[in-house]
């Protein structure tokens, strides 16, 4: 890996871990639900840096679990943060209509 790779995936493993933190700070001083599917989103986009830099770094073997020739991880984790941010989403719209 060259160094400006690796600078990145630094900066961005910093970011996400400063975020992963707030969340789960966030997480304990609130019950609504939108607000946790919104942290559970930020602790997934986190794993998916994770999962990407193990990967990179050949500890995880993305090659050893592939769907219709694609590895599934990265597929469900490189979605999995949208998915409970849509959620989120999703249920503060209803909150307002409801109201």
């Amino acid at each position: 890996m060259s160094a400006g790779t690796i600078a990145l995936l630094v900066s961005q493993l910093a970011t996400a871990a400063v975020a992963a933190f707030l969340a789960i700070v966030l997480w304990s001083r609130t019950r609504d639900l939108a607000w946790m599917l919104i942290v559970i989103g930020v602790i997934a986009s986190y794993a998916y840096i994770v999962f990407d830099l193990l990967g990179r770094l050949g500890i995880v073997d993305e090659e050893r679990f592939k769907l219709l020739g694609l590895p599934v991880g990265r597929i469900i984790l490189s979605n999995l943060n949208f998915a409970f941010l849509i959620a989120a989403l999703v249920v503060m719209i209803r909150r307002k209509r409801l109201q």
